[in-house]
């Protein structure tokens, strides 16, 4: 029985069971399903094998910054509703989408539980890798003490339901998203909450466009890691162009990871009693949303979580009630920095390491009295 580029499905019938050897196609294993004969019968056995669809999140690279203009191509399409929810339950409500000259967007709006004229607006915006869904904890919690407040979540660009522009993954990119969303919304400015890479995306915002920021508040953000701590390899491969991409990736992983990605046994339980288990929404999406893997490297690279000083202390400058989470164990950022900036309000959440947002919402929730 023969695949795709010349790999080999074989079968062996032995004591009324079928074994069957897999190779595996663009790095992708190739899922088997068969029906086992009994001894009792000549039953056919029927082994049903899908073609394997070929990972563009293996292989895709995105533009950097600066580089020369190449001819406009479209998007990379994002995985399903249906074929998320069918993983991770239907936690979220329906994903809304919007369309915008970049690609299309996921993002989901969670109304006011007690009626108000004015009720605030809230928009969350997640880290790199975990998607919207990785913000609901923290969402709900809010919600449940702010219940006048409408409450939005964004699946950013390569993340969740989001496609995947074919673009630099610079700030600009995403800041051009939060516009369309607020502006497609008709909400003239919003309390914005950013959890790591979306508190990066939050400060710059704030920054650009502060009159359409109320408040904000930076929860575990990324964006103040100095150049310092990568090796002579990761200052490599964040900064030159002639490296080997299949290693960025696998760097990329275990920077953001502290080593490989590990997946609980335990993540189907856990989902289906109504947790959020990031590793399982990560990895998800690395299998399954083509784009992904290279919208996380283009991130790491070129989304200014390194060294972005100067952009934090200009936010704390503006005069925009604010205030700023950090986990106490969490080794990308640490109250003194944040007080040096110019930040007057830092409360730390002891015991909690980067992952405070998901592990200790109720706090989290609790220091975040902006609306």
């Amino acid at each position: 029985m023969s695949l795709q580029q010349g790999w080999i499905a074989r079968y062996q019938r032995r004591f009324g069971r079928v074994k069957v050897w897999l190779g595996r196609i663009n790095n992708t294993y190739i899922t088997c399903y068969y029906k086992a004969p009994t001894r009792r019968t000549n039953q056919h056995v029927e082994i049903l094998i899908p073609p394997p669809q070929p990972s563009m999140s293996n292989d895709l690279v995105l533009p950097r910054p600066g580089d020369a203009p190449t001819q406009p191509r479209p998007p990379i399409p994002a995985p399903s509703e249906k074929a998320f929810t069918d993983v991770f339950g239907a936690l979220l409500p329906p994903a809304q989408y919007l369309q915008t000259s970049t690609g299309r967007a996921a993002y989901y709006t969670l109304a006011p539980l007690s009626p108000s004229p004015h009720p605030p607006r809230i928009l969350l915006l997640h880290g790199v890798q975990t998607p919207a869904l990785g913000l609901l904890p923290l969402t709900l919690h809010l919600r449940s003490s702010r219940p006048h407040a409408h409450f939005l979540l964004l699946d950013l660009w390569g993340h969740g339901l989001s496609e995947t522009p074919i673009a630099p993954h610079e700030p600009a990119l995403f800041h051009s998203l939060i516009d369309a969303l607020l502006t497609h919304l008709a909400w003239p400015s919003a309390h914005l909450i950013g959890y790591s890479f979306g508190a990066n995306l939050v400060v710059g915002y704030a920054v650009s466009r502060p009159e359409r920021v109320q408040s904000f508040a930076l929860v575990a953000p990324a964006g103040l890691i100095p150049m310092s701590m990568f090796d002579e390899e990761g200052m490599r491969y964040l900064v030159d162009r002639d490296v080997d991409e299949g290693a960025v990736r696998e760097w990329v992983v275990r920077f953001l990871e502290g080593g490989d990605m590990v997946v609980p046994g335990d993540w189907r339980e856990r989902v289906s009693r109504g947790e959020v288990v990031a590793q399982a929404v990560k990895e998800w999406q690395m299998r399954n949303h083509a784009g992904h893997g290279a919208s996380v490297v283009g991130i790491v690279r070129d989304g200014r979580v390194v060294g972005n000083e100067g952009e934090f202390g200009r936010a704390a400058g503006l005069g925009v009630q604010n205030v700023v989470v950090l986990g106490s164990e969490d080794s990308l950022s640490g109250k003194e920095k944040f007080e040096e900036l110019g930040f007057g309000r830092v409360v730390v959440v002891e015991g909690a390491g980067h992952g405070v947002v998901r592990d200790r919402p109720v706090e989290v929730a609790a220091a975040i009295q902006l609306f």
